[in-house]
């Protein structure tokens, strides 16, 4: 089946503007490129979720007409980005033109939300969508859900599949990951390529500014003073993101928060698209065992795309971003 699944999709291959073959021009001019999101712009209030003692996300729902009787979608953003991520809107959006509700979730801190919870957010954090997911079966009641993740919520979306495997709730129909994180070992390792320093010290700038907001909030529980040696995503991991987590070290961090060892057991329909010339998410991984074994994961690897990129020539239906096009028909391909 999935290989049916990857051969539909790639009727519409990715072809990359002709000037942005090179994968660090993927990355970053997609980034910049701005969205037009109409229906967003009508469409879309901010709702808080509970997600256990203590903590509380925020994240933007735009509902059809009649939510209960449409499928929904929750888009979860990558390392550092939030529900205003252009990434984000840009699905969202195709989401509501296609007849989803769409629902953009802020993890935990993200999205001027640090006053929401004293905890940070990580790679392997499933609970909270767990608690989200719950919330909308009963209380929504909600009958058809899908999880689209990019790059760090890529990795939670297939982390949480994996963990409840074949007891998954009838409504969690799909899930869909764009630029997965999901070896985080050696998303460490190439993060830290001297190629890569562009991304490196933005990603690690914006966690220095996080956690400092974060200590002015709570300054019994985050030592500030301790930033002065951190000047790498791993160093940070290990001062804060990992003992703060309830992790051994960052070694035990990256291992335990990774989805791949939960890949076999993902139990729904998921599809997951990948670049092989993503800068910092190598591509091994995803021809391991794991991935390559499981019949309900579909692969869809391209030479080109960098990390979430996916800037394409031609436009289709006045839109140029073909991973998000691809993961909405995804979610709309009858699959038995």
């Amino acid at each position: 089946m999935k290989n049916e699944i990857v051969k539909h999709l790639f009727r519409k291959p990715f072809i990359p503007h002709s000037a942005l073959r090179n994968a660090h021009a993927q990355t970053i001019i997609s980034s910049l490129v701005p969205r037009r999101t109409p229906r967003l712009d009508r469409q879309s209030e901010p709702r808080y979720f509970d997600a256990g003692p203590g903590v509380r996300v925020l994240a933007h729902c735009s509902w059809q007409q009649d939510r209960a009787r449409c499928p929904t979608v929750l888009i979860l953003h990558g390392l550092e980005g939030s529900a205003e991520s252009s990434y984000m809107l840009g699905t969202a959006e195709k989401a509501l033109a296609a007849g989803f509700n769409a629902i953009r979730i802020n993890h935990r801190n993200c999205g001027g939300t640090e006053n929401l919870t004293p905890t940070l957010y990580h790679a392997g954090l499933t609970d909270d969508l767990r608690q989200v997911l719950s919330e909308l079966m009963e209380n929504d009641g909600l009958q058809e859900i899908s999880l689209v993740g990019f790059s760090l919520g890529g990795n939670i979306a297939l982390k949480l599949a994996g963990e409840i495997g074949s007891a998954a709730p009838a409504p969690l129909k799909r899930v869909v990951a764009i630029s997965p994180s999901l070896d985080l070992p050696s998303c460490a390792d190439a993060i830290e390529a001297r190629s890569n320093l562009l991304y490196h010290m933005s990603f690690l700038l914006s966690l220095r500014g996080r956690l400092r907001r974060k200590a002015r909030l709570y300054p019994d529980r985050y030592d500030e003073s301790r930033l002065r040696g951190v000047w790498s995503i791993r160093e940070f991991d290990s001062v804060y993101t990992a003992p703060h987590s309830g992790f051994r070290d960052v070694a035990d961090y990256y291992e335990r928060a990774s989805a791949l060892p939960h890949i076999n057991r993902i139990a729904v329909p998921a599809l997951i698209i990948q670049s092989r010339d993503d800068p910092f998410i190598p591509f091994a991984p995803f021809e391991s065992q794991e991935v390559a074994s499981n019949p309900n994961v579909a692969l869809m690897a391209t030479d080109h795309g960098g990390h979430v990129g996916f800037l394409a020539a031609a436009a289709e239906d006045g839109d140029r971003f073909w991973a998000e096009a691809r993961a909405v028909e995804f979610l709309r391909l009858p699959i038995k």
